[in-house]
């Protein structure tokens, strides 16, 4: 008889354990011939050489079945402990599972464009109105990446520029000043990746979300950087961003700029940086329209209404000018 430790690193024990601990008791019952005991994210099994030895291959496939899928059913366990192939959820285009276990997949032709430019391109900007999914699909995109091992680390950044708010009214420190302006990237992270593990990730900065002005000086490599909101850079700022690409590191982009934050003396750095870079090789542009928002119907007619008022406001503008003898 001998003891066998067997590690639980790739997903949330809880998830792995299940509901009041089911699936570790469901796991009890298929191997009747091991004692186990599990606590945190570490399982000890007492049995046979050749048995512990199978038990912990197993386990290993359930946790890598957990891990791409984000859930863990009992029919699965069933399936992979008696060597039957587990059911799968054959969804085509899939870049990752939520936490929820939902498939997420391009859902308009321009993000599906965004995916190929990922796949094909150092530096991919995403660029349309709000609602399109820029930023998920991003977000996406690295988390996908992190867990297939492609990278080491993802770091999501955003201009901490105030659209109408001052920084310096908000309560706390700088921390707590800034992580408002960051919380979209939070919120995309949590409805992918359990709560332990972004916890992790975070702590072991794995994953890091900062401010751009925290990127000055840095070279990124072995990364998926994201930058959201990229419409509010300044032209140093873009430029500085854009040079921090290192060795085996992709780079995201997303903007919009018809939502430009910044004083009207200032040009955005995005608006330049597309202007130089069009046609350079290794970098992909996707520009998404209004036909692909994929929120809630109404925010395209919220953009329409928008974009019809400001056409009447130019024009009332232009009406009015006075006349050149």
């Amino acid at each position: 008889m001998i003891e066998r430790i067997v590690i639980i690193d790739n997903i949330d024990p809880q998830t792995f354990y299940g509901v009041n601990n089911a699936n570790i008791s469901l796991i009890r019952n298929l191997f009747p011939k091991l004692r186990m005991a599990a606590r945190g994210n570490v399982i000890k099994v007492i049995g046979e050489d050749s048995e512990t030895a199978e038990f912990e291959r197993k386990i290993k496939e359930i946790e890598a079945y957990a891990a791409k899928y984000n859930k863990l059913s009992d029919e699965a366990i069933i399936d992979i402990v008696k060597g039957n192939p587990p059911q799968q959820m054959n969804v085509e285009g899939v870049i990752l599972y939520s936490q929820a276990g939902r498939p997420i997949t391009p859902r308009n032709p321009n993000q599906a464009k965004m995916v190929r430019s990922f796949s094909d391109n150092a530096l991919t900007f995403a660029l349309g109105p709000a609602g399109t999914g820029k930023t998920y699909i991003a977000i996406a995109l690295a988390v996908a990446a992190l867990k297939a091992k492609a990278c080491r680390r993802i770091i999501l950044s955003r201009p901490a520029v105030e659209a109408g708010e001052k920084l310096g009214f908000l309560p706390g420190d700088m921390k707590d000043k800034i992580d408002p302006y960051l919380r979209p990237l939070y919120d995309a992270l949590e409805d992918m990746l359990p709560a332990v593990k972004l916890k992790e990730y975070m702590e072991s900065d794995t994953i890091q979300i900062a401010p751009l002005a925290f990127m000055r000086g840095r070279t990124l490599n072995d990364a998926v950087i994201v930058l959201d909101e990229a419409q509010n850079t300044t032209r140093h700022q873009m430029k500085m961003f854009l040079t921090r690409l290192g060795t085996n590191s992709r780079m995201l982009v997303t903007g919009d700029v018809t939502q430009i934050d910044l004083p009207r003396t200032i040009q955005s750095g995005l608006m330049q940086a597309l202007r130089i870079l069009r046609g350079v090789k290794g970098i992909g542009m996707i520009e998404f329209e209004k036909k692909d928002i994929v929120r809630h119907p109404l925010v395209q007619r919220i953009v329409d209404a928008y974009e019809k008022r400001e056409k009447e406001v130019n024009e009332e503008f232009e009406d009015n000018l006075p006349e050149q003898n």
